[in-house]
């Protein structure tokens, strides 16, 4: 079967399909509904003809690009794009000279934009400042680095900073389905199904860009396009996997229950099968969180700290790259020795204080900051550890009616072994308790 660019292919190679279906207008542009409506300064810098310098801070595919262009095309304005890739100083300096000579000869005004302008280093920022001081240019640096990190201030703080969120879904599916049916994009003469449909859009993971990529290069081999044939042209098999649906539980479950197990590998291939279907990575981040200090606990207590930094290393960087922070937390927290310690031990404390056994705090315990707490006897025996050998002294801390409740039961497995040896000393002391 012939496929929809087989001919244009034998006369004129076409622009890229992510290029032909870039919106025109804001009205075209689809996701950052938080950024276009009426009033805001995306708005506003259109419907004015006074230049203005922004940033665009957002993941990849999130129409950073887009937006500097939409505004270039609506307000007429010319449209110069350096890379910070590529580009150094002289270019910079070059494109802001033949903005200045446009504006004086012409009076048309000039948006620069400086795609990942994070790359450019402290003098080829500099460069940037007198446009942007003396508005000579529309400015637009794009960036999907933190700028607060990755600018320098002086330009930072002569800008308005706009961040763009990841795409969702619906965004990515109404993106597609425009390409399919819409004029600059394949015009309707191909199919798309909908099980392929959905293959994108996961595949996409909220990069238009990407979905867009995927979308051509399967119409390249077929007007009809299944799933099959977007497997083949994007060389990906499809991970049979609904984030609503049974998959998405009995995987996560198996997940769990590997690293439970000690099974890195196993807990690694549920990971990998949850990233490659498009599963949030903030939600595979934070359960790993909770099992951090649910099944490893004070066995391995370094295991919540790697958690947490996998978890916001994912939520700094994202994917793919965030999907290496993920499995380094995976292996830590499924070969730690493993304890349920601190979820017993919570769950008992709990269950005494919503079945009402909770007593009375005891007098030397309780605030003696406020007036008139003395008269009351608040704080007066209280006796103050860092005064006392090894920073600890008998007394009452629980009160009466819990006074013999045991909660935190120790294992002795891992990095929980001395711990168990100090609490059981620590307790028999406190309490008078030799067990």
């Amino acid at each position: 079967m012939e496929s929809l660019f087989d001919s244009a292919a034998r006369d004129n190679t076409p622009e890229p399909l992510a290029v032909r279906m870039r919106p025109r207008t804001l009205d075209e542009v689809i996701g950052q509904r938080h950024l276009l409506g009426p009033g805001t300064p995306l708005r506003r810098l259109v419907e004015s003809e006074a230049p203005m310098s922004l940033f665009l801070w957002g993941p990849p595919g999130t129409g950073k690009t887009t937006l500097a262009y939409v505004v270039s095309n609506v307000t007429k304005r010319r449209f110069v794009e350096v890379s910070a890739v590529s580009a150094g100083v002289k270019d910079v300096r070059t494109a802001i000279e033949n903005a200045r000579r446009e504006l004086g000869m012409t009076g048309r005004q000039t948006v620069l934009f400086v795609d990942e302008v994070h790359r450019f280093n402290k003098a080829q920022q500099d460069a940037l400042l007198p446009a942007v001081e003396n508005r000579w240019v529309t400015f637009i640096g794009a960036t999907t680095e933190n700028p607060f990190f990755s600018v320098i201030s002086p330009l930072l703080s002569r800008s308005l900073l706009l961040t763009l969120e990841s795409l969702t879904e619906d965004d990515i599916g109404a993106v597609l389905d425009r390409a399919v049916t819409g004029e600059r994009g394949l015009d309707g003469k191909a199919t798309l199904h909908p099980e392929a449909r959905e293959q994108l859009v996961r595949l996409a993971g909220g990069d238009a860009r990407r979905s867009l990529t995927y979308l051509e290069a399967a119409a390249l081999l077929a007007d009809d396009i299944t799933i099959e044939v977007v497997e083949k042209a994007v060389d990906k098999a499809a991970v049979r996997y609904d984030r609503q649906g049974d998959q998405h539980y009995d995987v996560i479950s198996a997940f769990i229950k590997s690293m439970r197990g000690s099974d890195a590998d196993a807990a690694l291939h549920y990971l990998a099968r949850m990233v490659e279907a498009g599963e949030d990575p903030r939600f595979i981040a934070r359960r790993i969180v909770i099992f951090a200090s649910e099944d490893v606990g004070m066995a391995d207590p370094t295991a919540l700290q790697v958690a947490v930094a996998a978890a916001q290393a994912v939520e700094f960087i994202g994917l793919p790259e965030g999907r290496i922070n993920l499995a380094q937390a995976v292996i830590h927290c499924a070969l730690a020795p493993k304890s349920n310690a601190v979820v017993k031990a919570i769950g008992a404390a709990s269950a005494d204080v919503r079945a009402g056994n909770i007593g009375q705090v005891p007098a030397h315990l309780r605030d003696a900051h406020y007036p008139g707490a003395k008269k009351l006897g608040h704080g007066e025996t209280y006796r103050y550890p860092h005064d006392f050998d090894h920073g600890v002294v008998r007394q009452d801390y629980a009160p009466e009616e819990l006074r013999d409740r045991r909660y935190y039961q120790p294992t002795t497995h891992g990095a929980e072994a001395p711990v168990a040896e100090r609490w059981a000393k620590l307790r028999a002391f406190l309490r008078g308790d030799p067990r």
